[in-house]
Formats: C-alpha cells, structure tokens, sequence
C-alpha cells in the first residue's frame, strides 16, 4: 500500500487552489484490489467539472456504489482539475490521476464522462487530454480505454460525439455494468476494437457515432444522422435504458465525503425518478418518463444510515418535483421524527406548500430547514398556462402565507424569460409577483421578511415541445432584464438574473449538430475550458472557433419547423410520434394539459388512504408513449401511505408563534455536555484541507461514531468546539488539538482507534482528557509551537548548500528584527517575523524522525524554529524560509512538530492538565481570528 507522500502530486499540491480536490483519503471512499482474482473491469468515473460540484452529483454516487458492490468491477473518481492545477500538470508532465489509487486514466478499461451540462464539454477534452488519451474516438488504438459517457446531455450528444466511442442514453444502472464487462471479455478474447464498438451498439440504450452517417437537410442546414444502410446494422433510431423498479438500485447510504466542502454540502436522496407534471420546458420531466417513486420506508432507513455512515448534519431529500412525490407530507412527518434528536437539518427542494397537510411547514421547522425554494417559472397565468405549470396566482400566495406564518423570513422564487409567445406584461409580472409574495410576508414577519426572485433565460431544449422554439437574443434578453431591474428596485424585491452570452451557448450546443466537434475542440485548443463559470467563459475564442469553420449560429437558435428532421431525432427517450408537437401547438394556445398520474383537477396527490380510496376517478393519461400501469400506480401510493401510518385525514391546525431567535438545542433526557480534549495527527491528505474544512470534519467523525455532540444554543444550533490555531494549506501537523463538548461520558483513550478509523486518511487521534470546570480552554493556554522546515538538499546546492543556509539562520538570528510583507485578502503590512521566534537552529536527528512520521521522506535538511503564540497571531513558515534564505519561493515543506503551554516559564503539553491549571502568563490572550493562521 502506498503512502501519500508517494503520491504523484505530493510535491507540489499545497501550491494550488484547494489542494484536497486531488488528493483523496475521504472517509468513505473505497480502495479495491486491482490485482483480485475476481475482478474483470476497471472505470474511472470522470466528472467533467471541479471536484467541488461532481462531489454533489447523485447520480455518479449511485453508479459508485454498484460498480464497487460488484465484484467483478471497481470504480474510482476523478473530477476536471481547475486551470492552475492543470498548468501544474502541463508543466510537469504529469497525467491526471483517480483519487483512490492515483492512477493514470490510460491504466483503466473504461473512462465514464458525465453529461450533465453543455457548457461542460471542454472540461470532457481536458480529463482526456490530461489522461494521456486521444481527444477522437478514430484516433484511439486497440489498447485504449473505452470511452463511454451518460447524462441528461446524452440525449442530443451530437456536438462532442467526436470523441466519445459510446453513449448509455437513459439509465445507467444496470447499462454501465454491462457494457464496461462486454468490453473487456471482447478485448480479453482478442476482438479488434472497431468490432467491440459494434458489438456494443447491440446493446439496447448503447449509441457508438462512428458507426453511423450524417447528411445535410436541406430545409434547415442542419448535420443529422442517417439511418445505417445495411439490415443487421447499429439499432434506428436508439432506445433508452430504463429502469422500470428503482427498488432494485436502493439509493446510497455510504460513499466519499468530500475533504474541501462541496457546493450541496450534504447528504442528498433520491426519492423519485420522472415528473407527473408535464411542464413543456424541462427535458428531465420529459426524458426521465415515467414517473418511478422509492418506496419512503426505504427512504427513511436510508436517511437514517446515511446520516450515520456519512456523519452529514444535513439531508436533502430530492427529485424533479418534490412536492409531486406521492407520500411527501408523511414522509417529511417520518424524517423529521428521525432527524429532530440528532439536531440534522432537512432541505427540501421545490416543495410548494398549497394542498399538503397543514403542518408539513412545521415538521420541516422542527429540524432547522436551510431554505425553502419555489419555481413559479412565469410571472402571469397566461404564461404559466403556455409552459404548462399547474399553479394558480392564489395557491402561489397560499404558499406564501403557510411559508411566513410558520417563522420564515425568506422565500426564494425562480422564473424564467423568453419562453414562447411572451410579452413585457409576462415579463414584469414576475416581479408583481414576487410582490405579491413580500406582501404577504411583511404583513406576517413585517421588516424581516425578504423574497428573491431567481430568474434565468429559457434555453429551448431536445426532446420538449418547445425545441422547435427559438432563443431570444442577446439584445432581447438584455431589455428584459433591465424591465426586472427597474420594477424590483421599486418593489424592493432581491432580483437575481442569468448570464445572457452562457446562455445562449448553451442553446447553440443544444440543439447543435455534429459539426460542433471541431468548434469545440479549436476553442479547448485556444484556452477554453469551465465554460459554465461565469469568469471564466471566454466569448472571444468562440466566436473565433465558428468563425473558423465558417458556422452560422443562426440556424441553431432560430425557429425550426416542426416538419424538419433534428439533429437529436435518432435518439428515442420513448415518447411517442408527434406528441411534442402537440403539446407544442397546445402551448401557443394557451391550453394546459393536466399532470399525469393524478386525478383531474388534482394539484397533489392525496396525503392519506382514505382520501385516495374514496377517490374512484381514473388517473389522467395523455399518452405521451410511455407505457404507465396506472392501476398499480394507484395501488402503490397507497400502500406506500399506508406505509407511512398516513391512514387518515388529520384535523387543519393554526400556525404555531413564530420559533424563538434562540432555541435550546435538542438534548437528550438528563444529559449534560461534558468537555473533553483530543490531540491528533493532520498529515497527507487530510493536511490540504483548510482549516473550515477541518471543522466540519471533526463533527463527522463523532457523528459516523454515534458519539453525541453538544450544540451551541440559537435557532441555528453549531458544535461547541475550538481548535488550536489554524495552519496553512499543506503544512503537516503532528500535533493540533480541540476542546469539545459531548452529551456522553466516556474514556478517551477507549475510543482513539475508532476516531481515526472513522476519519479521512491522514487524520490520526493519538491522545485525550476529560476537562474539569476549571480547565481553560486550548486557546487560552496555548503560548508556543515548534516547527520544522524540510528542505532538499538538491535544491539547497543551487544556493550555497546548507553551509549558507546555517549561515542565512545565523544572520537572522543576529538581527533586533526582520520585516516581511503580508497580505490578507488584498491588505498588506508588514509582519516582524524576528519578534516570534525564540529558539531556531539546523535539525538533527530529531528532525528526521519527526519528519519520517509525518510521511516526509528523502535527502532533507531541516530548520527547526520555536516561535510564540501571541494574540496578535502567529508567523508562516512561509515567512521564515523567506527571512531566512531571501526567497519567497523556496521550494519547503513544513511540519508542526509540537504545541505547548506554559508554566513558570517552562514549557507544558497541553494534555498535562495539572500544570496547565496553575496560573497562566498574563500576556497568553485568545488568539485574533483575523490572524490566527500559522504555519
């Protein structure tokens, strides 16, 4: 087994952005045997975005999950390192590498891309370049890892078919397996590689685009896909995999906790597939038919594991449309009587409030919900009538008063423009709508309360009734834009809008064809890369890339009649012929098509069994395609209430008082917090996480242990601890400590194992106390740290040898005083780095020990330095090295060997309780937090 300090990257990651995106070593995460007997296939899951967002997607921890409780297969992850990570690599030489094993992509049989996001499509060309792989499928060699990708983006893969040798259009669950197994078995057996794609293009719900044809039509000018000429060839047009039970796949329960926080820093669960509600917008409601629901008693034990094995303090549950889950209020009922003692928070996303149970609102309450989201989409009943949202102007505001009523003093509400037929009378009642909601909320919550208004430009989209609609342009947009600006500074609504130029890329990749390829590839060529992230989008290359291949973009974001034959048109999502374009032209007349799956007239589903017993009326359908078995649909749900104990109607109840701003936590019966001290070990990867990142790992930790935390009082209750001062990225550490408290009594020294084996790799609990009443806290005792500072010898002889170094030290030493530049978040001043230090010399044996057990090997010369902690803060390293060799770039590694206290003068170990407890020096004060970095 490998040590971290061999890995690849060990070097030189501490000089990047967010060092921890690359190392690994997450709690959860899992190491499988590439040399077991058992084992035939090897992925690599390749999210083509930074760590910080692939962390979060739910459908790459699913495919995790059964990749690695097969045994025949093993999956690891790796995620688009950001730009200067990659410069690093360029500059190196170096392949990108997966987080569990740091292995170069081309050593895997399969590389997985995720298509979740066309502004993504440059990220997919940097993994493979950086991967050592050809960019083009035509390009790649017999030994060469397939590459296959699946998402949402799959469905109209055309623009970045180029270079990827196979689609999984649908579900992957069970696809991804198969398909990863049939590769190796062929190529173990010999077959050429062009034959493997073939053979993969048999499998239902495989597109491989090389081995089909694009012409021109002439109507349009787009590239679209001919069908194969030859009987027995690739499948026309190509089915989705579908998963038709979603019980067969249970939603994960375990899997990576991300290191540095993720953008959903949370345990999110899947509790649906697909949408009843038809809106003619949104490609998911209509590629991810039919609705599939998890049955919620399988939700809640998930819930339960998830928040032990992941120590989460927050669980979102999530699908298209929340509040359509059938069973939603007595799940949320059944949630949060799990969730309450364990002070976890719950989010739900989309849950409108009209029609449910009166006291879902409270429920939610009771765990401290993060927010409370709604997605209106258009500002009149007109427009929403167009897109086929099933709300009314009235239950919009009935949702407003159930929010504000119920202690909340924010609502978010999201919108969109330039959807077909809209007007400026559409346009500015979106923000008379979010109005109408303030209003609501001032009368109930009065200055307190705030409405945000989210709105976005309508992308038209493959596979829905408006892809034959065209974009607005940029001007257009613009105009609108400034009509919501306008009338929100006099509503004093909060407006947040989209970025034009993104989107209007995104239509172009959209409803692109395949001459894209080569658009795509020149602008990665000339520097593109996270087109998505709104500073890093780089127009200019883009419009020099379609100029280069003399693309019109017109063709792509104007009307298209509905005759015309589409770029995507051979990909089967399994709606029916001419159901698009009937609810198309439905949408230019105003006229709704109600939710399916629901009974007429019906805006949620009923809440308990006796309401959906007494209910006889057929369940709506208009046949879209997907064949849906609505007698067991009807059966389902309610057995899946009667599941839930929701057997009947419960009584209407007011709006409880408004929560207290400082709610007690909730404690156990007769449990007082007791505080306890730990020392512990932050080394490999766990010494490239920051220092906030570290403080939501501890608390996982105990949480993973079922030891019980104390929490701070307030409505929005936070552990109680503090920790010895921060460190700096990359600085290893043998010694940090932190007070905490717990709702538990227990024996330190019993549960150090178990702490470090519930931790992330390279943080190690090595010692711990039970406070007294009387003990002071850690930042109160603590006066002095050692370090040391490793350097190679090689990089010394380029600068005298460690003769000069001895004699750089003795000159500092020599000095009243040494001045170095600081700058914090853009203010500098200048830091006496002399003043700190009390003690410094060259390392010996010691040193080297210290340095061994941290994970630093090789031909290293030390500095080992004494410094003071002073409430006025603390010195870098990084200052040191500087004052000492002139160099703001020495190339170092540092260590923090030791931290103490102080009594009489003589130095302590803070775990040393009866020493620490006589009286302290007066000039020990609790560190600034504004400099409380060292290291």
């Amino acid at each position: 087994m490998t040590t971290f300090a061999e890995h690849p990257y060990a070097s030189f990651l501490h000089r990047v952005e967010k060092p921890a995106r690359y190392a690994g070593g997450e709690a959860g995460q899992v190491k499988k045997d590439w040399a077991a007997p058992e084992l035939e296939a090897r992925i690599c899951l390749a999210f083509p975005d930074v760590y910080d967002i692939g962390m979060s997607h739910l459908g790459y921890k699913i495919l995790y999950k059964i990749l690695n409780d097969d045994p025949r297969t093993l999956a690891e992850r790796c995620y688009t390192p950001w730009t200067d990570m990659e410069r690093e690599l360029r500059q190196r030489g170096l392949p990108l590498v997966s987080l569990e094993s740091a292995r170069p992509l081309r050593d895997f049989d399969v590389v997985g891309l995720s298509l979740q996001y066309e502004l993504t499509y440059t990220n997919c060309l940097t993994i493979l370049d950086l991967g050592n792989l050809p960019l083009r499928a035509e390009n790649r060699g017999e030994d060469d890892p397939l590459v296959v990708a699946g998402g949402p983006t799959a469905t109209h893969p055309e623009p970045i078919s180029a270079f990827l040798d196979a689609i999984v259009i649908g579900d992957g669950e069970e696809k991804l397996t198969e398909v990863a197994l049939v590769w190796v078995r062929l190529k173990q057996q010999g077959v050429p590689r062009a034959e493997r794609l073939a053979r993969l293009a048999e499998l239902a719900g495989v597109y491989v685009p090389s081995l089909y044809s694009v012409s021109r039509d002439p109507d349009t000018g787009f590239l679209v896909v001919d069908r194969p000429p030859a009987e027995g060839g690739p499948p026309f047009p190509v089915p989705r995999a579908f998963v038709a039970d979603l019980s067969k796949y249970p939603f994960p329960d375990d899997g990576p906790v991300g290191g540095p926080e993720a953008i959903f820093d949370r345990m999110s669960i899947e509790i649906a597939r697909g949408c009843t509600e038809g809106c003619r917008f949104c490609q998911a409601g209509m590629i991810y038919r039919p609705v599939r629901e998890r049955d919620p008693a399988e939700i809640v034990d998930t819930v339960v594991r998830a928040v032990k094995k992941s120590g989460f303090d927050e669980v979102s549950l999530t699908s298209l449309s929340t509040a359509d889950y059938s069973c939603i209020s007595p799940l949320i009922k059944k949630v949060v009587e799990k969730l309450a003692p364990e002070n976890v928070s719950l989010g739900v996303s989309s849950l409108r409030a009209y029609g449910l149970e009166e006291d879902v609102l409270d429920d939610i309450g009771k765990v401290r919900a993060t927010g409370l989201t709604f997605a209106p989409e258009a500002g009149t009943q007109r427009m929403r009538d167009v897109v086929n949202k099933n709300v009314t102007e009235e239950q919009l505001l009935e949702t407003a008063h159930r929010v504000f009523s119920r202690g909340w003093s924010k609502m978010k509400l999201y919108f969109m423009i330039g959807l077909p037929t809209e007007e400026d009378e559409d346009v500015r009642g979106i923000v008379a709508t979010g109005a109408l909601a303030l209003g609501v909320g001032r009368k109930l919550q009065g200055g307190r309360a705030r409405v945000t208004v989210s709105v976005s430009s309508h992308v038209p989209k493959p596979h829905t009734p408006f892809q034959w609609c065209a974009m607005d342009a940029a001007h257009e947009i613009a105009r609108k834009q400034r009509l919501l600006e306008a009338d929100a500074r006099l509503a004093r609504v909060d407006l947040k809008t989209h970025d034009a130029d993104e989107s209007l890329l995104e239509a172009i990749f959209a409803r692109g064809d395949r001459s894209l390829c080569d658009v795509v590839e020149h602008a990665w060529r000339n520097g593109a890369r996270f087109d998505s992230w709104g500073d890093q989008l780089k127009l200019d290359l883009w419009r020099a890339a379609f100029e280069a291949f003399a693309i019109e973009t017109s063709i792509f974001l104007g009307t298209i009649p509905v005759t015309a034959r589409l770029p995507w048109d051979h990909i089967d999502v399994g709606l029916a012929d001419g159901f698009l374009a009937k609810e198309y032209r439905k949408a230019l007349k105003n006229r709704l098509s109600p939710p399916c799956g629901k009974t007429i007239g019906s805006f949620i589903h009923y809440t308990n069994v006796e309401a959906a017993e007494a209910d006889k009326r057929p369940l709506v359908c208009y046949d879209c395609g997907v064949a849906c078995d609505l007698s067991q649909m009807r059966t389902e749900r309610i057995d899946f209430l009667s599941k839930m104990g929701a057997h009947h109607r419960l009584p209407i109840v007011a709006a409880p008082p408004r929560p207290p701003k400082n709610r007690p936590p909730v404690r156990r019966q007769g449990e007082e917090p007791r505080r306890y001290r730990f020392k512990f070990e932050k080394l490999g990867p766990t010494s490239l996480l920051g220092h906030l990142d570290l403080i939501r790992a501890l608390p996982r930790v105990l949480r993973r242990m079922g030891i019980p935390l104390a929490y701070s009082q307030g409505f929005h209750p936070k552990p109680e601890m503090s920790f010895s001062p921060a460190l700096s990225l990359g600085v290893l550490s043998l010694s940090e400590f932190v007070d905490l408290k717990l709702l538990c009594d227990l024996d330190p020294a019993h549960v150090l194992a178990e702490m470090t084996a519930a931790a992330p790799e390279g943080l190690a609990f090595r010692a711990g106390a039970r406070l007294g009443p009387d003990d002071a806290g850690i930042t109160k005792i603590l006066t002095s740290a050692r370090y040391l500072v490793a350097m190679a010898r090689s990089a010394l002889a380029d600068r005298g040898g460690e003769e000069e170094l001895a004699a750089g030290l003795a000159r500092f030493l020599a000095s009243p005083e040494h001045k170095v530049r600081r700058e914090i978040e853009g203010l500098a001043k200048y830091v006496d780095v002399r003043s700190y230090v009390t003690h410094a010399s060259i390392g010996g044996a010691e040193a080297h020990a210290e340095a061994r057990r941290a994970g630093l090997v090789g031909d290293l010369a030390f500095l080992a330095f004494d410094v003071k902690i002073l409430g006025s803060g603390g010195v870098k390293t990084t200052e040191l090295v500087e004052a000492i060799t002139g160099d703001t770039a020495f190339p170092h590694r540092a260590i923090r060997a030791a931290l103490y206290g102080e009594r009489d003068g003589v130095r302590v170990d803070p775990l040393d309780l009866a020493a620490v407890r006589r009286p302290r020096s007066p000039r020990v004060t609790e560190l600034s937090p504004a400099d409380s970095t060292f290291g």
